[in-house]
């Protein structure tokens, strides 16, 4: 892959890192990356470690953390602020990546990231891509 190449993904992937919440499919993202879909997916996969779906849904499930933290708002409406359609894939995703269902993280908000600046508590709570979630940490005494 050469630097040209690469710059063009990164123009797409912050793209999905600023807009999240909109409606982002591969087609559109490969626009703003001047190549085919099918080039796209696999250009991005090599590049980053992950399709463009899984970066986008991984984005959105951390966005979504810090607004279920906050606690002013449901689950559902979480959901659709982040830019999700269906409930249910917003909550298998998000259970899949955090470890628990956002129900579940909502009612817990937890506490032990609430004393840490936010830099710092969006890398201890960032979400597993792999599919293997973490046990939720212990609260910090």
């Amino acid at each position: 892959m050469n630097l040209e190449d690469l710059v063009r993904l990164r123009r797409a992937r912050d793209l999905m890192d600023r807009d999240y919440a909109k409606p982002l499919d591969v087609p559109a993202l490969a626009r703003v990356a001047l190549m085919s879909p099918g080039h796209f997916s696999r250009s991005f996969r090599a590049a980053f470690g992950e399709t463009p779906y899984s970066y986008l849904m991984t984005r959105r499930i951390e966005r979504a953390m810090a607004l279920l933290r906050r606690g002013d708002l449901t689950v559902t409406e979480v959901c659709f602020e982040v830019g999700c359609t269906s409930l249910g894939s917003f909550s298998s995703r998000f259970t899949e990546l955090v470890g628990e269902s956002p129900s579940a993280y909502r009612a817990r908000r937890p506490d032990e990231v609430s004393a840490l600046p936010a830099c710092v508590a969006k890398v201890h709570t960032r979400p597993v891509r792999n599919g293997e979630a973490r046990p939720p940490s212990p609260p910090v005494a």
